[in-house]
Formats: structure tokens, C-alpha cells, sequence
């Protein structure tokens, strides 16, 4: 397997650090979770459970080791050191600084293992004036600007639907992590990476930036190409209260639907771009989806070939036939389903653990 002798030391905890590891561990990376032996990953305790586990905790852990470590304690950090000196890669997702008073800061690790990669994820940054606020992905979200253009049709900050912080913080981190790898192999060198929350969703905001950046205003969320200005990428809503997903504005896709829909005299306002000139066309489709239910709209629309998505619940998409044809979702030998890696190699696939860890279940075997 790709990620086979790496060996991974995770004081990470909840969702960015490891999501991160997660697909580290996928591919064949040995993962130790260092955990406090006061109750762990607070994600251990995030309903709902099951088979004593929560659901949570499983999902971002599966395949790793746990141990339990009191960093407090000289003999914690010292233990904690001496693992460093075989492992490879170190994360860790506390706030900036308290990893140096812990003793366990890069310079500490270092200097037991030169050859380390060191990842530190944080809100905001090792640097910079936010650097010790407390904070989670909400938060950061609305700093970095992104909830600004996250709106609802009452043009109030909506909730997401899921922490866009944490995973791209978590992706990034795992982009950095490789390149460190890879840098290392060619260079004998570890390194350091510091990987912001704030810095990652503002990189992921690249599409949305430009009258930002030209012009120094803020962009009219409603007016935008893909936050509500385009009748042709937004939901609406069907007869039987479901709602149905529009996803392609090219010009092709618009001219196949309003001529299927006979409302070829709205082309042109698709034509000038997105905008407030498209309302009437909004509103068309509005009035015109709600004379049908959700089963009709899906038949129409495949047969169009044209890009859309049936706004699904997680029950549904859990049994999506193309998500089951790829195996994102599969029962381990007990029928308990799990969610596959995403990360799909033709050769040397992912090799899926099942099992999380029970808190310090390898203490006696990997703790001196």
C-alpha cells in the first residue's frame, strides 16, 4: 500500500487533524493516536453510538491505534518523545503555543528526529493577531468571508451543511504532509508545516474572489454565478414539496431545457451572463417545477441529459445506486456500514480497517 512503513503520531482531535489521518491510515499508514486518558477525542462522546462506539468517533478513526498519555507529566512527555524517534509524521491541532510549554513543540521533536514532518493545524494560524483565540469552523468561516456568500433566500448568513473549515483544513493538511514526504525522500530533511483554517477556506474561496479583488467590493451573493444570480444553478422546489438541484448554466444546458420547457423566449436573458436580469426566468421555473412531482422532474431531466441532482437526504444518498456501485458505502462483517476513502487508486487500492480504537488500547504494547 501506498502509505506502507509511514508511521503517524495524532494528538489531533475531533475533525480537521483526523480527517487528515484518515486517509493516511486508508492507505496503509500506521496512525497512533496520542490521547489524554481523561476521556480521549472529544469525538468519542458525540452522539449517536453504536456497537458501543459513536458514530463519529468511527468514521475519522477507523484503523488506527490509540495510546493515552498525560503530557503534563515528565513521564508523558517523555514517553511521547520517545515515540517520535520512529515515527515519521506529527500532528497535532492544539492552540499555537501550547505545545512548546507541553515540551513537545517541533523544536523538541526535532531534536530527537530531524528527519520528522511536523503539522500544525489551527484556527488561525501559528502567526498573525488571532493566533490564540478559541475558535471552531463557524467562526473561522464567518472571518474568512465565506459565510458573507453563504446565504438563505432571506439573505441571512446560513448555517453549512457541513464544516467547510475543518475539511479544508484537513485536506490541506494532507496535500502538505505528501509534498513534505515527498521533499524528504530527495533531501533526507523534515519540515514544518502551519496550517490555518482561515488561510485554508480563503484559498478556497479562489472562484468567488474577483470583485473582491479588482474592485474592492462585495459581490451580490444573489447575483453570483454560483450563490443564487443563475436560474440554472440554484434549487427549486416540486409539486410533492422535494426539491430539485440545476447545476449546468453553459448555454447548451440552458437551451435544452427552456426549449423542453417551451420558455425558449427566456434564453436570452442566460445569454447576458448572471444577474438580477434573471429573475423572470427564476421565477418561470419556480411556477413551473411546482406543477410536478419530484419523480417526473428527475425522469425529464435525465432524459435531457443535462446537469442537475434530486436533493436527497443522507438516508437516501447512503443508498444512491452510483455511490453503492462504487462502493462508498459498505458493511463490515458484523453488517455495520462504513463510508469508503475516497481516494481511489487502480493500483494498491485502500485497504479499509473497519475497527476504531478503544481509548489506550495499545498503551501496553507501544508505551515503554
Amino acid at each position: 500500500m501506498k502509505m506502507e512503513g509511514v508511521r503517524v503520531l495524532d494528538l489531533s482531535t475531533l475533525l480537521p487533524g483526523p480527517y487528515l489521518t484518515l486517509a493516511l491510515a486508508d492507505h496503509g499508514a500506521e496512525v497512533i493516536k496520542v490521547e489524554n486518558p481523561d476521556g480521549g477525542d472529544p469525538g468519542r462522546q458525540i452522539a449517536p453510538y453504536q456497537q458501543e462506539q459513536t458514530v463519529f468517533f468511527r468514521n475519522l478513526n477507523r484503523g488506527k491505534r490509540s495510546v493515552t498519555l498525560d503530557l503534563k507529566t515528565p513521564e508523558g512527555r517523555e514517553s511521547l518523545l520517545s515515540l517520535c524517534e520512529t515515527a515519521d509524521v506529527f500532528i497535532e491541532s492544539f492552540r499555537p503555543g501550547v505545545m512548546d510549554r507541553l515540551g513537545v513543540g517541533y523544536e523538541q521533536v526535532k531534536a530527537r528526529n530531524p528527519g520528522i514532518i511536523y503539522c500544525s493545524i489551527s484556527a488561525y494560524g501559528q502567526t498573525g493577531p488571532y493566533r490564540f483565540r478559541p475558535a471552531h469552523d463557524l467562526g473561522v468561516e464567518a472571518l474568512a468571508g465565506l459565510l458573507s456568500m453563504t446565504l438563505g433566500e432571506d439573505d441571512r448568513p446560513a448555517l453549512p451543511g457541513v464544516p467547510i473549515a475543518d475539511l479544508l483544513a484537513g485536506l490541506q493538511g494532507l496535500a502538505g504532509v505528501l509534498m513534505a514526504l515527498y521533499r524528504r525522500k530527495q533531501t533526507g530533511e523534515g519540515d514544518y508545516l502551519d496550517i490555518g483554517m482561515q488561510d485554508a477556506v480563503l484559498a478556497g474561496c479562489l472562484n468567488i474572489l474577483g470583485p473582491a479583488i479588482a474592485e474592492g467590493r462585495q459581490p451580490v451573493a444573489k447575483h453570483q454565478r454560483t450563490t443564487g444570480g443563475s436560474a440554472l444553478y440554484r434549487t427549486y422546489e416540486t409539486r410533492d414539496k422535494r426539491f430539485i438541484a440545476l447545476a449546468g448554466q453553459e448555454m447548451k444546458f440552458v437551451r435544452l431545457l427552456l426549449d423542453a420547457l417551451e420558455l425558449q423566449d427566456l434564453i436570452p436573458l442566460c445569454e447576458r451572463g448572471p444577474g438580477p436580469h434573471q429573475k423572470p426566468l427564476i421565477d418561470a421555473l419556480t411556477a413551473r417545477f411546482l406543477q410536478h412531482d419530484l419523480a417526473h422532474w428527475d425522469d425529464l431531466l435525465q432524459r435531457l441529459n443535462i446537469c442537475f441532482g434530486v436533493v436527497k437526504t443522507l438516508p437516501e444518498a447512503l443508498e444512491d445506486p452510483n455511490v453503492l456501485a462504487r462502493e462508498m458505502v459498505w458493511r463490515d462483517d458484523s453488517g455495520v456500514r462504513h463510508i469508503g476513502s475516497p481516494i481511489r487508486f487502480h493500483n494498491e487500492p485502500a485497504q479499509l480497517n473497519p475497527g476504531a480504537p478503544l481509548l489506550g488500547a495499545d498503551n501496553q504494547q507501544l508505551i515503554k
